[in-house]
């Protein structure tokens, strides 16, 4: 297993396009790390340099303490599995799986053993002799791990493994994933866009944002307590419901969040925080599980809203309002899935208070109040 570090680590392509711009992180050894981040961020550059398949133009990459840069990907011990797979077609499942080990002047006896050991792992064992055509999506993306896992290497980069598979094989292998870390603990990057993906599977999410870090912590901590309006409308699915607003003070002490027709108090212990920008713009942020059909002990306040649209997902509905009535910001609320409203339909829903965030609204960055539960 291996830590790795990131020390001002940049990639500049022709000395005008920056990819990857000064990020500075450390991976502990046998951590589940999440690279995420929209398309372009710079995510999946960030893994390469690491595997050495990228070039690094500025700063230093560390692997159990020892620089790499100018290290030959063969000669880093770390693993890459590829979107796509990237299986020879032309060998069965077990010659793609012992090819490397072969190169590596390993004997027959010790590359036997593994490949038995890593198929029964990954419930591949019957497919051995088939080859990558002959296989299903999610074959081929277990034997694609399974060339990555017969190495032993000292850590694992996957970049977006899980992309071009179904939704239900998706999941299953979210899982399958997980249970594997579990068996190997062995430190593993992750490079993905699914907001599902970065929550269940990560122990630290490091979100990226125009080639730099914008916010890393566990996967909790960083949806609860989210650094700026990026990480706060990237995360989960519904996003945090994010619109402009303003602070106003009621000249005994109080203060309230307005937006449109809502009128939204601000709890005694963020006060403090907030007061200095009583009577300026900011950015509200509710989050759609927050909204109660009933109050939520004395913490939450009632909400009018109409109803815009309604989105039935099975297990839960999603409820698509005007915040305070007609003309009012438009935000998501997560409802039961027996509720039903017709669009037009005035409602009054619960707000649970404590988990309101107020953001810059020039900057997008949070205003800073105490951290709840």
């Amino acid at each position: 297993m291996a830590g790795i570090e990131l020390r001002n680590v940049s990639k500049i392509y022709g000395n005008a396009v920056v990819a990857v711009d000064d990020i500075s992180l450390e991976i502990k050894d046998g951590e589940f790390m999440i690279f995420l981040g929209p398309s372009g961020c710079g995510k999946s550059t960030t893994l390469r340099m690491i595997g050495g398949l990228e070039s690094i133009s500025k700063g230093d990459l560390l692997i159990d303490g020892r620089r790499v840069n100018d290290v030959d990907p063969a000669d880093r011990d770390v693993a890459i599995v590829f979107q796509n797979y990237a299986l020879y077609p032309h060998m069965t499942v077990a010659g793609n799986l012992g090819f490397g080990l072969r190169l590596r002047g390993i004997d027959k006896a010790e590359i036997a053993r593994r490949i038995n050991a890593i198929s029964d792992m990954l419930g591949i064992g019957p497919l051995l002799e088939r080859k990558p055509a002959q296989l299903s999506g999610g074959q081929r993306q277990r034997v694609a791990l399974g060339r990555a896992l017969v190495r032993e290497p000292k850590a694992f980069l996957l970049d977006e493994p899980l992309s071009n598979l179904d939704a239900k094989l998706r999941a299953a292998m979210r899982t399958e994933l997980i249970k594997l870390h579990h068996k190997v603990g062995t430190t593993i990057i992750h490079v993905t866009h699914d907001q599902i993906e970065a929550m269940t599977m990560g122990q630290r999410i490091c979100i990226m944002k125009d080639g730099r870090i914008v916010q890393v912590g566990a996967p909790l901590e960083v949806y609860r307590n989210p650094v700026n309006t990026f990480v706060a409308g990237f995360l989960a699915s519904p996003p945090m419901n994010l619109f402009p607003g303003r602070l106003e003070g009621s000249g005994q002490g109080e203060l309230f969040a307005i937006a449109g027709g809502a009128r939204l108090p601000i709890p005694a212990a963020f006060r403090p925080a907030y007061a200095s920008r009583a009577g300026r713009e900011v950015t509200i942020g509710l989050r759609p599980e927050d909204f109660h059909l009933t109050p939520v002990g004395n913490s939450s306040v009632a909400v009018q809203l109409t109803a815009v649209a309604i989105e039935l997902l099975g297990p839960e509905v999603i409820l698509v309002a005007e915040l305070g009535g007609m003309g009012g910001p438009e935000i998501q609320a997560r409802m039961p899935r027996d509720f039903l409203a017709r669009p037009g339909t005035d409602l009054t829903l619960h707000y649970d208070l404590t988990q309101m965030h107020v953001f810059d609204a020039a900057t997008g960055q949070v205003l800073a109040r105490p951290q709840m539960a």
